[in-house]
């Protein structure tokens, strides 16, 4: 089989790992800049232009989209899609995903569990007071809706700190969230990886003093955890609602069971198979070859 991964750079851990968990299997592998792709779209024949020359004989496409790039990247991802070919993580779901907003609303209405967030535009000092107190007041998170990696993540103590924030963010004409601050999750998440609606593997990652972000980026540390029923439950469902084949479901265990804070479509492997051991990169593999003649509609 023929295995495109669509990655800005080989040589991240991630994408090494697939191209490595990939040909060990016996596969063919093809590393696509989706950024360098071009896109033709004619009757009857969408294809694929790289570097001049046109993409054949592609059986299935792993792609690694980072955020930056969303839009673009999301379109190569559908044109694969409209060529029939098996995309491992599907254009529609990949857009709703990077939406924060959508996905927030998308779990809220299945019933799972979610921090309370309010979402407003440009509203006036009493209106920031209003939204602040929506949510249970300060401590709060203020959430920018096109950040990751825990960049543009801010928690603001107080009221007065608070309403700074969001002032600042509102001038600068940023979309943001604020959300409840769970304090007996103490600066900890847990980090669930989901590969067609199973989880592979499973860490707590605990934020370093000083920091309330748990993100490995930013200095925090993980250990392998075992999951209850609730949060294994509440992970795979997050995944099916969001219609995600490879996901990382990030949870929070509060005093009312498990909340979903994030859901990433494009979840780096280093720290994973760093805390639990696990060969993921072979689970996707798997998973890719389970569904090569999948035929996604357009």
């Amino acid at each position: 089989m023929k295995i495109a991964i669509l990655s800005r750079n080989k040589n991240l851990y991630s994408t090494k790992r697939l191209i490595e968990a990939a040909e060990l299997r016996g596969h063919e592998v093809l590393v696509l800049d989706h950024m360098k792709c071009v896109l033709v779209i004619e009757q009857g024949r969408p294809h694929i232009y790289y570097n001049g020359k046109e993409v054949t004989d592609v059986n299935a496409v792993i792609p690694r989209i980072g955020a930056s790039v969303t839009f673009y990247g999301t379109a190569v991802v559908r044109q694969f899609e409209m060529m029939k070919i098996f995309t491992a993580v599907e254009s529609q779901a990949l857009v709703r995903s990077r939406d924060k907003l959508r996905s927030l609303q998308i779990l809220a209405r299945a019933g799972l569990g979610i921090p309370k967030t309010a979402f407003a535009s440009s509203p006036n000092d009493k209106d920031i007071d209003s939204v602040i107190e929506t949510i249970g007041g300060a401590p709060c998170v203020v959430k920018l809706l096109e950040g990751t990696q825990g960049i543009g993540v801010i928690l603001a103590e107080n009221q007065k700190a608070a309403k700074s924030v969001i002032e600042a963010f509102l001038k600068l004409e940023a979309n943001m969230l604020v959300q409840e601050y769970i304090k007996e999750a103490k600066g900890a998440d847990l980090r669930v990886f989901v590969v067609d609606g199973q989880i592979v593997g499973a860490m707590k990652r605990q934020a370093k003093d000083g920091e309330f972000r748990s993100n490995l980026h930013r200095g925090g540390t993980a250990t392998v955890i075992k999951l209850t029923p609730e949060e294994r439950s509440t992970a795979i469902k997050a995944c099916k609602k969001l219609g995600l084949g490879i996901a990382g479901v990030d949870l929070l265990q509060s005093d009312r069971g498990p909340l979903v804070m994030e859901v990433n479509s494009s979840p780096g492997l280093e720290g994973i198979e760093g805390a639990t051991g696990v060969d993921i990169a072979s689970k996707i593999i798997e998973y890719v070859e389970r569904n090569e003649f999948n035929t996604p509609g357009q």
